[in-house]
């Protein structure tokens, strides 16, 4: 009997149909159901969603199309019944099993899974202003794979969510609003410290430490005065600290060169 043209190329077809409804599938539960949840939930509330909930409901928005896809993808594959039998072989060996996963959680899944595990715990959110590996800007966006930081520079730096989770996160929107900023200086080791604090004092800060005292120099923290209301003013650290700079060099502490 000849080969009909399904019988040669039905899985195939199948295949193609099961993704292009996995993917229908996935815009429109991402469009019409999470998407307009959010609207209708910013009409009702007299504010916008907080950014905590504005956080979960983009990582939740994300895994849930990554999850329709797979799932559909896994169909997909489940058409050719050369691959049901390659399956069944390799699942039947539960070594092969346990290593595959075990390569997969490190190299592939290790980002995926921290992005879910910041979206439950939340130690930073969408405009949190944070520090990073060394990089200090706010939290322009958060996926499954990556944050993403706005400098303010025009940089924009994409840190993997596995660094975000195993390395420390200085978090400047959280905690104690109302306690003031803080900046190191550094001085001279021959330099008198009470000098110093008196060329400081002129600032009025809440408290002045000597943090640190090196071969190389002496760095003092300066606390600026405590702010009421938990606000902060945008670059309130970089002008506190131009501040101190200009007052220890105008005390002489500083060269001016």
């Amino acid at each position: 009997m000849e080969e009909t043209f399904w019988d040669a190329n039905g899985n195939w077809i199948s295949a193609a149909i099961t993704l292009l409804i996995a993917f229908g599938v996935a815009f429109l539960v991402d469009r019409l159901v999470i998407g307009r949840a959010t609207r209708v939930a910013s009409r009702v509330s007299d504010t916008t969603v907080s950014r905590a909930a504005k956080t979960r409901l983009r990582m939740v928005r994300r895994l849930v199309f990554v999850m329709i896809i797979v799932i559909g993808l896994g169909i997909a594959l489940s058409q050719f019944d050369k691959l049901n039998r390659l399956a069944n072989a390799v699942l039947a060996s539960s070594a092969v099993v346990g290593l595959v996963l075990g390569f997969a959680a490190q190299k592939i899944l290790a980002n995926p899974i921290a992005g879910i595990l910041l979206a439950i715990s939340q130690p930073i959110r969408i405009g949190d202003s944070v520090t990073i590996e060394g990089e200090t800007g706010r939290v322009d966006d958060l996926s499954l794979s990556n944050t993403f930081i706005d400098t303010g520079d025009g940089r924009l730096v994409i840190v993997p969510n596995e660094t975000v989770v195993t390395n420390v996160v200085v978090n400047r929107s959280t905690g104690d609003l109302n306690a003031p900023v803080m900046v190191s200086v550094w001085v001279a080791p021959v330099t008198k410290q009470g000098r110093a604090r008196q060329a400081l004092g002129r600032l009025e800060p809440s408290q002045v430490d000597v943090a640190e005292i090196t071969h190389d120099g002496v760095r003092i923290e300066v606390h600026g005065p405590r702010r009421p209301g938990g606000t902060r003013a945008v670059g309130e650290e970089a002008a506190l600290r131009e501040r101190a700079h200009r007052a220890l060099r105008e005390a002489g502490v500083l060269s001016s060169g």
